[in-house]
């Protein structure tokens, strides 16, 4: 049963490193994204799940001990995705996906590197020194359906007896001129609603997301929000938003449950 949950953004420009002379001013994001990572650790996990989007080579299961690296961005970084040891062997991670088609992808395998979202959230739980329980990963990409978004995160919630969630994702990239999509008019509205929704544990809004509306908005949270929704379905956990901003046009949300 999932038992806590933290939301946070993803983009690369959380790691100071790779923000380099621009990493102050998402400081306030990182305080809210550890105090998030902290009611992880307090849940004490049997299992911690983290769920990001990701294109298609970066789809499906990524087991503990995945690498990731930041060389993409410039920058000479590399991340493992919990203990580097871990290896691949005997991995169950049924719950999440493996050997199952998510969204295209195959089952993990040690030829391939952490998506970006999940490289990010690899990277705070280093930052973090977590050590609390088992890490695994998945991506999920845009072209999920909000069911399989909900009966992807139910089996994640049965997995173990307490389960956590690391949530990577995005509101929309479309708050400003100078936005990535950007400005959309309807973005503040939709923003505004995810935060109130993700604030509140509101499982029924996040599971009624308007996935077109999401997408027109360039909102990459948008499934991992709603395998959330799925996870938390009979949980009774309660939520609080931590940050809510759009620098650089892009909504980035931080909330906790537990």
């Amino acid at each position: 049963m999932l038992v806590a949950a933290a939301v946070c953004p993803c983009p690369p420009l959380l790691v100071p490193d790779v923000a380099a002379g621009a990493a102050p001013e998402l400081d306030v994001a990182r305080a809210a994204v550890m105090d998030a990572l902290g009611v992880l650790a307090a849940s004490r996990p049997d299992l911690l799940v983290v769920v990001g989007p990701a294109e298609k080579s970066g789809r499906g299961p990524h087991p503990e001990g995945t690498r990731g690296s930041f060389s993409g961005f410039g920058v000479d970084l590399d991340v493992c995705l919990g203990r580097p040891d871990a290896g691949y062997a005997n991995r169950d991670t049924d719950g999440a996906g493996a050997n199952r088609d998510t969204d295209g992808a195959g089952p993990g395998s040690p030829e391939r590197e952490l998506p970006p979202s999940l490289a990010v959230a690899a990277w705070l739980l280093e930052r973090t020194g977590w050590s609390d329980a088992p890490v695994e990963g998945l991506g999920v990409g845009e072209p999920l359906e909000a069911e399989r978004c909900v009966e992807t995160g139910a089996q994640i919630g049965g997995r173990a007896g307490r389960v956590a969630l690391l949530v990577m994702g995005d509101a929309s990239a479309c708050r400003t001129l100078k936005a990535p999509g950007y400005l959309d008019e309807r973005a503040e509205a939709f923003d505004a609603e995810v935060a109130r929704a993700l604030g509140a544990a509101d499982v029924a809004s996040l599971k009624a997301l308007d996935i077109d509306l999401a997408y027109e908005l360039k909102a990459a949270g948008r499934a991992p929000w709603q395998v959330l929704a799925g996870a938390g379905e009979g949980a009774g956990l309660g939520g609080a938003l931590l940050y809510d901003d759009a620098p650089y046009g892009v909504g980035y949300l931080v909330a906790a449950w537990s």
